[in-house]
């Protein structure tokens, strides 16, 4: 009994003392050096009817004492605006496969009630339709993302839709936009046909779902960037499938010819999409509550969310086999956190931002960063009071979430030039989980500004980092970072907000090199001027 408390005393201060060790780091940035460039449209949004995602949390109707314009409230729009926002899907997520949009235009006191029976059968008063999505697009400045509807819809539906809202005044669908408050056409660069179509857009098998894509882009393609359903996380078979069948105009018969012998032709495809959350581990069943989790949990949440390198490499893979060229993009057109459901909620998938959330989301973003050859576009899901979004509302208050910060952080990639890193770190490593410390992205943004974004995924140390700038000088350098005591921290409506990033204290460049000490559970943008 003796020998077995003293070898536990042991093991102890060993533990201790391993913890107590410096951890170091060390990342070459190759400065002068170039890659594929970020597309801002990796930092949008998704928008479903859904919980209070619209009603309240974007649409409060011109009559509310809450400061709008024309019904679509003003503090959402201003914080939206400020971290530029470029693109918003709508109006689904499931809804949109239920969704017949002339529900949704002309007099608002003559528009149909309804019943939204994707999500809990929770009312739907259709106030909040197409004009009113297009007016909140524009406030903002992003550009809009419109699924249509594949499950219970046709193509000739559709296709009277995006008439509806492109056409000229002249004609007939026009003049009925502009008898309705809208004579200049609106402006719909993206168009997504159907919603997981493996489930709830209609239990479609790949090979079904790929015959309807092509008959939906006979009458859909002269509109927009078309966008094709995405594969079931990593359903590999269903993106073999439909680039086999659907991204060409005359696809390879019977005798399987190579995919290569088509790359002269005009991809059908602008992009294709993907769905991905991240949850406690990999069953849908136990995602772990939002708040009041262990370490455990935040670990096996980091290694769900670095699945997504997995997922882009993997499917990438398959695309570069059809469109060696790389012609058409990958959407992840939902991504983000699922946490356990709260029963305290104040509306449906409403869920607090933690801490937690911001590490998801700045290792997310990185990811996709890395794969900015192939990604074009991301829609986190959702962007007002639904998952893990970056607004949250609670009558005429509203606050922003750790995530909102994280998209403010990073607002100088978007756009900007990868530039490649080399990274030396130890890794993280509890029970079932083996990752890297530190998530790195680094691009060069106009005038030659150098961003770097790091993510320190422990949530127990800080890491002493040391940076070598190769193949450029910079005069100067600021950063910020986000972090707080502990992995559950986040904001409440009536407190300061205690993730407000903060200034980082002492950067200093010395012989092209920069040190700093990366904190626990943090994420921090560090910019550098030549």
């Amino acid at each position: 009994m003796k020998r077995s408390l003293l070898t536990f005393a042991v093991a102890l201060a060993f533990s201790a003392l391993a913890h107590a060790a410096p951890i170091n780091a060390t990342l070459v940035v190759e400065a002068s050096k170039s890659g594929p460039r970020i597309d801002p449209n990796i930092y949008g949004q998704f928008v479903e009817h859904l919980g209070r995602g619209v009603h309240e949390g974007l649409w409060v109707g011109e009559g509310s004492s809450i400061p709008n314009v024309r019904g679509i409230r003003s503090d959402v729009v201003a914080a939206l605006k400020r971290i530029k926002v470029p693109v918003i899907r709508w109006p689904g997520g499931c809804f949109a496969e239920l969704y017949h949009w002339r529900d949704g235009v002309g007099p608002r006191e003559q528009r149909p009630r309804g019943v939204n029976r994707a999500w809990g059968d929770e009312p739907e008063t259709n106030g909040f339709g197409s004009h009113e999505f297009m007016d909140l697009v524009e406030q903002i400045g992003a550009k809009a993302f419109v699924s249509v509807n594949l499950a219970s819809g046709s193509p000739a539906e559709a296709q009277a839709w995006l008439h509806y809202l492109t056409d000229p005044a002249s004609s007939g669908a026009g003049a009925e936009r502009a008898r309705n408050g809208r004579e200049k056409p609106f402006a719909v660069p993206y168009i997504g046909i159907g919603n997981e179509n493996w489930g709830c857009g209609g239990n479609m098998t790949p090979a079904y779902y790929a015959d309807q894509y092509r008959q939906y882009l006979s009458v859909l393609k002269p509109f927009g960037t078309l966008i094709a359903t995405d594969a079931n996380a990593d359903d590999y078979a269903w993106t073999e499938t439909l680039l086999q069948r659907a991204l060409f105009r005359h696809p390879p018969g019977a005798a399987q010819a190579s995919p290569l012998a088509w790359i002269n032709k005009e991809p059908q495809l602008g992009m294709m999409s993907l769905h991905f959350y991240t949850f406690s581990g990999n069953d849908w069943g136990r995602k772990s509550p939002a708040v009041g989790f262990t370490e455990q949990d935040w670990a096996t949440s980091m290694l769900r969310t670095h699945k997504m390198d997995e997922l882009i490499t993997r499917h990438t893979a398959i695309m570069d086999r059809y469109d060696p060229e790389r012609r058409v993009g990958l959407s992840v057109s939902e991504w983000g956190a699922w946490w356990e459901k709260d029963k305290a909620a104040p509306s449906n998938l409403f869920q607090v931002g933690t801490l937690r959330d911001a590490v998801v989301a700045g290792l997310t973003l990185n990811i996709f960063h890395d794969h900015a050859e192939r990604v074009q576009m991301a829609n986190l899901a959702q962007m007002v009071n639904v998952l893990q979004s970056l607004v949250l509302t609670r009558g005429p208050k509203m606050i922003v979430t750790p995530t909102y910060h994280v998209f403010d952080l990073y607002q100088g990639h978007q756009g900007a030039t990868r530039v490649p890193v080399s990274l030396s770190a130890p890794a993280y490593r509890v029970e079932g989980v083996d990752l890297p410390s530190l998530s790195v992205s680094a691009s060069r943004g106009e005038g030659g500004r150098l961003t770097l974004s790091l993510v320190n995924l422990r949530p127990q140390d800080p890491i002493r980092l040391v940076i070598d700038l190769q193949g450029q000088r910079f005069s100067s350098v600021q950063g910020r970072s986000l972090t707080a005591d502990r992995m559950d921290a986040r904001p409440d409506f009536d407190a300061p907000d205690p993730l407000q990033p903060r200034a980082i204290q002492g950067l200093q460049i010395e012989a092209g090199r920069l040190e700093l000490t990366v904190p626990a559970k943090s994420v921090n943008v560090i910019q550098l001027n030549p």
